[in-house]
């Protein structure tokens, strides 16, 4: 156990996006699977009989008929289910510890400071539930610190069937012996760069990183360094966030179906965007001062003209009604237009976030309204019940022709009515 007597679980899902790909598809158990970016671009995601064929980040182009020949699935990115079924594991890993802070899309870490070991069958339990309540498979790593933890989660992933999915260094002796197994790359953290420098020092494992100087380290490196040595030595240094923190930035973009030359497609562009941001700043209770609106061209073909610009757009006060932040959003567009280029992707970002009761009001501006408020909550609460865009601004189309192609996209069979798992 640690020196604090802390205890730290980090349960990952194995696999994700591939994994949900799989449990509503039976007869993909054993078929490799690959997801891929947006417009089907590269492969962001890979099950693991699909790693040793195809690397991450290759285009989509260049590997296809590869996967065809390999027997290799492909999908587009279905953002809503992995959305939908990360909750679901949330939640049920939330019913077994007393903890959790969500470190990801799919993986959470869990406090167990306080409970009673052995930890193994519980990290077995928390396995069994997570894989009874979503049909998604998961590993987990426990240990006295979170950096710890991860790597006992790498282990649990990397020699599944002779730990059955489930690896405890909380023993010290068990520790030691994992750490001297490990390369220093496997450690959380540690990137290529850090691994080639490490490795010149002469520390190329787990085990060396925790026995170097940790003073040493953070002279010549990072005080994030000093801490992850530390952290491998069984020295808590990262702290526990049970809750989540309020964002300071809200960022919607997405790259186009299609390159787009008109400004008219762009503005449901860019209201799209507007809504799905304002939908996130209200979730977490924040108030906006300032929206930039940005275009750019594709920037890699040298056949094609570049052209980048992003405005800023001051809000007469703070704000979290869509209405008006998409008014002030289409001026800022305007000005950001120009014709001529042929346009890939928009963004738009949600700047200076604040509380409600946070700022100052300024006597000489106004305020939002109630009847905003109400509003506001009106539309979330229907679109929480009868699903996202049942009710939006008129100039957010439901099937819009820009957005991203995704020809390979599974049904959302958690998150649409149409589209239910049927059974026959």
């Amino acid at each position: 156990m640690s020196e604090q007597g802390k205890v730290y679980a980090l349960v990952d899902c194995n696999s994700f996006y591939a994994s949900c790909e799989r449990v509503f598809r039976p007869d993909l158990a054993r078929v490799p699977i690959v997801v891929l970016s947006n417009n089907d671009g590269c492969v962001i995601a890979r099950s693991a009989d699909a790693k040793p064929f195809v690397k991450m980040g290759e285009p989509y182009f260049q590997v296809k008929e590869r996967l065809r020949q390999k027997g290799i699935l492909a999908f587009s990115s279905n953002y809503a289910l992995y959305g939908d079924m990360s909750q679901r594991v949330m939640a049920t890993i939330e019913g077994l510890v007393p903890a959790v802070e969500v470190y990801s899309i799919d993986e959470a870490f869990a406090d167990l400071t306080g409970m009673k070991p052995p930890f193994e069958p519980l990290g077995q339990q928390i396995r069994a539930r997570v894989q009874l309540y979503t049909g998604l498979p998961v590993g987990v790593g426990i240990a006295g610190t979170r950096t710890l933890a991860k790597l006992a989660n790498h282990a649990a992933k990397r020699w599944q069937r002779q730990t059955d999915g489930v690896v405890d260094i909380t023993d010290p002796l068990r520790r030691d012996k994992l750490l001297k197994a490990c390369d220093v790359s496997d450690v959380w953290g540690v990137g290529r760069n850090m691994t080639q420098h490490l490795t010149r020092m002469g520390i190329k494992t787990a085990w060396d990183l925790a026995q170097a100087d940790p003073w040493m380290l953070r002279k010549r490196f990072s005080v994030v360094i000093e801490k992850t040595a530390r952290e491998l030595r069984g020295t808590s240094c990262l702290k526990f966030e049970e809750l989540a923190v309020a964002k300071q930035e809200i960022c919607c973009s997405r790259m186009f179906g299609y390159r787009l030359k008109k400004i008219e497609p762009i503005r449901e562009a860019v209201a799209t965007y507007v809504a799905r941001a304002c939908e996130r700043l209200r979730a977490q209770g924040s108030l906006c001062k300032k929206v930039r609106v940005s275009l750019r061209t594709g920037m890699f073909n040298p056949d094609e003209p570049k052209f980048a610009k992003g405005v800023v757009c001051e809000l007469p006060y703070p704000t979290d009604d869509t209405r008006l932040i998409t008014k002030v959003a289409m001026a800022g567009l305007e000005n950001a237009f120009s014709p001529g280029y042929a346009f890939s992707k928009a963004e738009v970002l949600l700047l200076e976030l604040c509380q409600r009761g946070e700022f100052t009001d300024d006597m000489f501006t106004g305020a939002q309204a109630a009847s905003s408020d109400k509003v506001m909550q009106v539309l979330d609460s229907i679109n929480a019940k009868w699903g996202k865009g049942t009710v939006r601004p008129c100039g957010v189309p439901a099937m819009p022709e820009w957005g991203m192609r995704r020809e390979l996209m599974s049904p959302g069979y958690t998150t649409r009515l149409d589209q239910l798992w049927r059974v026959k």
